[in-house]
């Protein structure tokens, strides 16, 4: 099965438009597009544990990433050609570890390689000037660990501090998915899933922060791993 993946993936990729074809660093940032989609892909099978979709989802990503190396594609852009080289380089040297980690069962050594890579293509992005709602919704997780720290906190010891902990990173957290829905283009705005998706995350962090001001830590808790699975839906759907 893997074998037939990466056959499509070879035929598909010579359709592909190159950035670095045309020395326009956005265009190359673009042209990253189907290997970010594999990435997150991969990473959200690497948490669930299913190692064979994950490695599918990689082999794709390493067939495209041959695509946009300097032997193939012509010189790098002029505007930022060391960034751009070194991120070919490390980022071809990560997919390989991840592809072995994989290989060898190793969820965790996987999931640290894809992530690490994930935010260079994403920081790539934003010097490119192509900061949209994939790099806002990738930007979750911080927010997601801030309120899952203070909502353990709360759990722990259910104090007045901790309590306006928790509301301050709740808050945190939905004006983050607000921005991301701001970001939405109308298609994927309208569309039933995302609405879903955000419009729930958004009321369940306001939930929580209603429940940690009544003194329910139970309530909190309930709405911790709520949102936790509306985050990695999330990146996994628009990360």
């Amino acid at each position: 099965m893997r074998c037939i993946i990466v056959l499509l993936a070879l035929l598909a990729s010579n359709e592909l438009v190159l950035g670095a074809e045309t020395g326009n660093r956005a265009d190359f940032a673009s042209a990253m597009a189907p290997i970010m989609a594999n990435l997150r892909t991969a990473a959200s099978y690497v948490r669930t544990g299913n190692i064979a979709l994950a490695q599918m989802e990689t082999d794709e990503a390493l067939v495209t990433w041959k695509r946009l190396q300097p032997s193939t594609t012509g010189p790098l852009p002029a505007d930022s050609p060391a960034a751009m080289s070194g991120l070919l380089d490390q980022g071809h040297e990560r997919l390989m570890a991840a592809t072995r980690a994989l290989d060898s069962g190793d969820t965790i050594a996987a999931g640290r390689e894809l992530l690490a890579l994930r935010q260079s293509l994403h920081e790539l992005r934003r010097r490119a000037g192509l900061y949209g709602l994939g790099d806002c919704v990738f930007e979750i997780a911080p927010a997601m660990e801030a309120l899952r720290a203070a909502a353990t906190r709360y759990g722990e010891q259910p104090s007045p501090a901790n309590a306006e902990g928790t509301v301050a990173a709740a808050g945190a957290f939905r004006d983050h998915l607000r921005r991301c829905n701001d970001l939405a283009s109308p298609e994927i705005a309208e569309k039933g899933e995302f609405r879903r998706l955000v419009d729930g995350a958004i009321g369940s962090s306001g939930e929580i922060a209603h429940a940690a001001m009544a003194g329910d830590g139970p309530l909190v808790h309930r709405y911790l791993i709520e949102l936790q699975s509306y985050a990695q839906l999330l990146d996994f759907r628009y990360g």
